[in-house]
């Protein structure tokens, strides 16, 4: 695959939505029939990814969304642990919010050799927590404070180091079981100060969550665990989206 093929693909989908599957709380048998339910319903790629990872069918996992799935599988990692390369794609994270080495360089390190025996295309993201009101399980595990939702100015700062760092999206995370999405000042502003591509996710239940979002400035937003839970909502997102 050409280095840069599934980023591109991506960039001239904005803007648009990635499906996240989590391989802790998506069955593996469901998980070839959800990739063929959200590929049809128009998202631009499919994240898989965990905070923690205890399901030991990662691997498999993968496979049975690429078997189903018409669109780009991208790694949406915990760590190094969780490399298949039957992906088409990594987002090759830095959690730059955060002041813990293993996760803005030492993850990073550990996975190097293996990503390019792989082959698999490396895009590097720059990943922001942002506070959402709920303890989240990646703040737990990355053992790091989230950026506080009253401070927009904190939120660019670290944006725009990332850019500067040379990533090529910059992700604004409120986290798995949010319970506040990220606030439409910060992406605002974050998108106000960056020249790279900007993600969301975490804490989208309705349509008009996502379409302040977008409306703010943000180029693709992640939805998770929607998916399962009501996928007429889903579609219903995505829909407005495009309207």
């Amino acid at each position: 695959m050409p280095e840069t093929n599934v980023y591109n693909e991506l960039i001239k989908s904005i803007p648009g939505v990635f499906a996240l599957f989590d391989p802790d709380r998506t069955p593996i048998e469901k998980a070839g029939e959800l990739a063929d339910f959200v590929s049809r319903a128009g998202v631009s790629g499919i994240l898989i990814g965990s905070s923690l990872l205890v399901s030991p069918k990662f691997s498999e996992f993968v496979m049975r969304i690429k078997e189903k799935a018409k669109k780009p599988i991208i790694l949406f990692p915990g760590g190094v642990h969780q490399i298949s390369p039957d992906a088409d794609a990594i987002f090759f994270l830095s959690l730059l919010s955060g002041r813990n080495p293993e996760f803005l360089i030492g993850e990073q390190v550990k996975a190097v050799f293996l990503l390019r025996s792989s082959q698999i295309e490396v895009i590097p993201v720059g990943y922001l927590l942002i506070e959402s009101n709920n303890y989240t399980a990646v703040e737990y595990i990355s053992n790091t404070r989230p950026i506080p939702r009253s401070k927009p100015e904190i939120a660019v700062a670290h944006a725009l180091t990332g850019e500067y760092l040379g990533m090529k999206f910059i992700y604004l995370e409120a986290g798995s079981g949010a319970g506040l999405p990220v606030p439409v000042e910060i992406v605002r502003e974050v998108k106000k100060n960056i020249s790279i591509p900007l993600i969301v996710g975490g804490g989208i239940k309705t349509p008009s969550d996502a379409r302040k979002i977008i409306d703010a400035g943000a180029d693709f937003i992640v939805l998770g665990s929607i998916i399962e839970e009501s996928p007429p909502k889903f579609k219903r997102i995505i829909r407005s989206l495009k309207e």
